[in-house]
């Protein structure tokens, strides 16, 4: 392997078609402001460098990042890459992570609009995120004691698990598909509507509005609050540990709470079961 040292590089596909590279200490950055340093790459390392230009890893295959910054002109920074490792780095830029497959992150501090979308796989654990639209049409995601901050999250992901998160994000998972949140702090609005085959346990739920147009919904264990209209139009099968503040229309299943401020059921359609302790309250 190749190694290069305490470089600068600002040309246009500076190390296009590189393999078996180690980039150390490299700065990309610069009056000619190129693009695509690393493209059409493969077998790369790199440790402790620098991003400040557009498209640095497109089309790569074997990719480790380690300790490195990506900034906020940093834009798009990896697309159609495959075998991605990145650690204990900042990626600041927007659009970062489209298109990739088998990709582990630790450790990292993503501040990235539009960031992962259809992606095949990926592992993100000890990592905080601040975005919009994270993650969409993803699939095979499986995160652990992961922060996010934002809005319209997870949407039309599938067959994904999440453990050990706190996820502070309006419209997460709408139309999500085979997924299990668990040991989780979900805040947010109008969390999950459209969503199917989706399972909620050990976690609290936080805000308005969720839960609504479901199919094959499950929460086990869970903690309600500031939750109302909860429910509308889902089949669902709940154990709720805690109060809920109403809940309207559930479709079919059967929801159990320890109380319900106000139970509506004003759907002629609306044949969901509602429990209070041991005592049915339909």
């Amino acid at each position: 392997m190749r190694t290069i040292n305490d470089q600068t590089f600002d040309e246009e596909r500076a190390l296009y078609g590189s393999k078996s590279v180690k980039a150390v200490r490299c700065r990309f950055d610069g009056p000619a402001d190129g693009e695509s340093a690393f493209k059409e790459s493969s077998d790369i390392v790199v440790r402790d460098c620098f991003f400040n230009l557009r498209y640095p890893f497109w089309h790569d295959k074997g990719l480790r990042i380690s300790g490195s910054e990506m900034t906020g002109l940093c834009r798009a920074a990896l697309w159609y890459s495959e075998d991605v490792e990145i650690t204990d780095s900042k990626l600041h830029g927007i659009k970062a992570l489209r298109e990739c497959a088998d990709v582990r992150i630790e450790g990292c501090d993503i501040v990235s609009p539009e960031f992962g979308w259809s992606v095949r796989g990926i592992k993100m654990r000890d990592t905080s995120v601040q975005s919009e639209y994270f993650m969409m049409r993803s699939d095979h995601l499986a995160f652990d004691n992961v922060k996010l901050k934002g809005k319209y999250s997870f949407q039309y992901i599938t067959d994904s698990v999440f453990a050990n998160c706190e996820f502070d994000t309006k419209d997460a998972f709408w139309h999500a598909k085979n997924v299990v949140v668990k040991d989780c702090v979900v805040k947010g609005e109008y969390l999950a509507w459209y969503c199917e085959n989706v399972t909620f346990e050990n976690c609290t739920i936080i805000g308005t509005q969720p839960l609504c147009y479901c199919r094959g919904l499950k929460l086990i264990h869970c903690s309600m609050v500031d939750c109302d209209l909860a429910f509308e139009k889902s089949d669902v099968e709940a154990d709720i540990v805690s109060d809920v503040m109403s809940i309207k229309n559930p479709r079919s299943g059967r929801i159990t709470a320890e109380s319900v401020g106000e139970i509506i059921m004003d759907d002629p359609e609306a044949e969901g079961e509602v429990h209070v302790k041991d005592r049915k309250s339909r």
